[in-house]
């Protein structure tokens, strides 16, 4: 195996017997899978388990992987599948922000990101935070497309939605996004622009 093999390359091997092929591509989705977990569950230790168990999956699942889509947009549908489980199982109740409890955590939120400022100073960490804000839905179409660099193609078929569709909701996501980013983080967005 070489650094930076395709991932259809090493599914292949994987599937030809090579376990060790398998170790590139946990490498290379770890943070995606586990940025998609966190989304749905507020415990890192839950996620850390829920994220744990999509690579087992996955790679149970291997042989059905028939690369008419990205490895990555498999692997999505298995993450937000082994979510919903987990959520179901343990009765959790998934938040919008207009849920009280949840409007008061991202007060408590806002103020802690004041005392924190000076140590925020990564460009990739408030962009993260302002996602973190975000109604689920928006958070999931933005992940998507930013971090796991998928099409509006690949997202309408993960969404099960049309690409018009997602392409709007993308755009309305944005601009939630740009409004908690100007509203949790004015001096770094002047910054940022000027």
């Amino acid at each position: 195996m070489q650094p930076g093999q395709p991932d259809n390359e090493l599914i292949v091997l994987v599937k030809n017997g090579d376990h060790q092929a398998y170790g590139p591509l946990v490498t290379k989705y770890q943070n995606y899978v586990f940025t998609i977990v966190l989304r749905y569950l507020t415990s890192r230790e839950d996620a850390e388990e829920v994220a744990q168990d999509v690579f087992v999956k996955a790679y149970k699942s291997l042989a059905d992987f028939r690369g008419e889509s990205k490895f990555s947009t498999w692997l999505y549908t298995i993450t937000t599948t082994s979510c919903l489980t987990f959520l179901r199982k343990k009765k959790l109740e998934v938040h919008s922000l207009d849920n009280e409890k949840v409007m008061a955590h991202a007060e408590q939120v806002e103020s802690g990101m004041r005392a924190n400022q000076i140590e925020q100073k990564s460009k990739l960490a408030m962009v993260n935070k302002a996602i973190g804000l975000l109604s689920p839905d928006d958070a999931q179409v933005i992940t998507l497309f930013y971090k796991g660099e998928q099409s509006l193609d690949e997202i309408a078929q993960i969404l099960g939605q049309e690409t018009n569709a997602v392409k709007v909701r993308l755009h309305r996501a944005r601009q939630r996004l740009r409004d908690k980013m100007e509203k949790f983080f004015p001096q770094e967005v002047r910054d940022l622009t000027s």
